[in-house]
């Protein structure tokens, strides 16, 4: 598994990794009619499963191959079923989604209908959303293979009460990769305060060792995130704070939002040199080659990371509070979510390789290398070194917050952390000026 192995999973951070034009959910809508025909079942007589399955997934070499090896398995339970599986780039995924949603060549595929709350216009409610409303996506909630996976996981993905998806694992990416022999080294421990933080921060620097490697074209973002984790630590927190700014309570530019890019500007300071223009490979090896002794990252990198077998790592929740308690959980989010479209082809195939997904979901994961979504099986023996911060699934920020549709760009997450120095040319209360008036402009 390569350090580019899931590229696809950092884009959540910046875009979602779904959003189909409004065009193609209401082309689909107008299929389904008002007709139940967003439903399905496994065929309970194996001569069913025929013809051609038609699967198309975002790309990462890990999860690649976990999906592959699922589909080794079904094929020997099912024969008679070609599998055309595509993984595409994810630059290139809503496209091609868009593109063969509407001609009804997708039979399994990824989708993420968010829950719109109610402090939110609708106007701004997803379109995979509104596909789900449409009848687009086959209703999994009652099937029995779904509950094989964690119960809890699946609350978090529920739209209207109900499961349109599987989930295929966890990420965590609100802390950072450290290599355990230079803390040890130089007689640090993990810090679990903002104080603390900035101490070690300030001794790996004076040492000559770069305190933290950002990959400025990928992961910059995370650092933002994973401030805001510390500073809004519960669900309840993000709600609140997003609320506040869809009711004009709340500043961008003022108080504890503040805090954040202040925070973000801070840490930028601790990166490599040029870090702006650095990408995840340049990143990473820069922690490999023991140049510095933390990354801005998510657990997706475990993998990569443990085969290529350089450095005794581990991983923290980034402190950006004084109350350690705020700083106990890692924020994340559920991995890719798979999806059968209601227009699909070969719903029999469809169904019944999601059942094989659920019965072979240690086959996909020991590949995928996410934290397991499914009760009983064990991941990487990282998953249980971090369990303590991990005992109550938190969240992140670009999970919780709705983007608004009319705001301009400095406020799209809202906090404007690509416009701060050296990413931008902004320092912190610049940036935050910018995405408050942005932010104002889409009342």
């Amino acid at each position: 598994m390569s350090t580019m192995t899931n590229r696809a999973r950092r884009a959540s951070w910046t875009t979602g990794l779904i959003s189909l034009a409004l065009g193609t959910s209401l082309a689909l809508a107008g299929c389904s009619g008002s007709a139940p025909a967003n439903s399905a079942a496994v065929p309970t007589d194996a001569a069913q499963v025929t013809g051609e399955l038609n699967i198309l997934v975002s790309s990462a070499s890990g999860s690649d191959t976990g999906f592959k090896a699922v589909n080794a398995a079904f094929a020997k339970k099912y024969p008679d079923v070609k599998i055309n599986f595509t993984a595409v780039p994810n630059e290139n995924y809503n496209q091609a989604r868009s593109s063969r949603l509407s001609a009804g060549t997708i039979d399994v595929g990824l989708a993420n209908p968010r829950q719109l709350p109610s402090y939110v216009p609708e106007s701004n409610k997803g379109d995979d959303a509104r596909l789900a409303e449409a009848g687009g996506f086959v209703d999994l909630t009652d099937q029995a293979f779904m509950k094989k996976f964690n119960a809890s996981v699946l609350q978090k993905i529920t739209y209207n009460g109900r499961n349109y998806t599987v989930p295929t694992g966890l990420s965590y990416y609100t802390g950072l990769t450290y290599n355990k022999k230079i803390f040890a080294d130089n007689n640090i421990t993990v810090p679990t305060t903002w104080s603390d933080f900035i101490t070690v921060l300030d001794q790996l620097k004076a040492k000559g060792i770069t305190p933290i490697s950002i990959g400025g074209k990928d992961t910059a973002g995370i650092v933002m995130l994973s401030v805001v984790q510390s500073l809004y630590p519960t669900a309840q927190n993000k709600d609140d704070l997003a609320r506040g700014l869809y009711e004009h309570t709340v500043s961008l530019n003022d108080g504890k939002q503040l805090e954040v890019l202040e925070k973000v500007q801070q840490l930028y300071t601790y990166g490599q040199p040029n870090f702006a223009g650095s990408n995840y490979n340049q990143m990473t090896s820069e922690f490999l080659t023991g140049k510095a002794a933390m990354i801005s990252d998510g657990t997706w990198n475990v993998g990569s990371l443990r085969d290529a077998d350089k450095v005794d790592f581990g991983y923290f929740p980034l402190p950006a509070s004084d109350n350690a308690a705020d700083n106990a959980l890692l924020g994340g989010k559920v991995e890719l979510s798979l999806a059968v479209p209601s227009n699909a082809k070969n719903k029999d195939a469809a169904m019944a390789w999601l059942a094989s997904f659920a019965d072979n979901y240690k086959l996909f994961n020991d590949e995928a290398g996410f934290a397991p979504s499914q009760e009983g099986v064990e991941g990487d023996p990282f998953y249980t070194e971090i369990a303590k911060f991990t005992t109550t699934f938190e969240p992140a920020w670009d999970t919780i917050w709705i983007a608004n549709t009319k705001a301009g760009q400095a406020a799209a997450l809202p906090f404007n952390w690509n416009a701060v120095k050296p990413m931008g040319s902004m320092d912190a209360q610049g940036a935050a000026d910018a995405a408050q008036k942005d932010w104002e402009s889409g009342k």
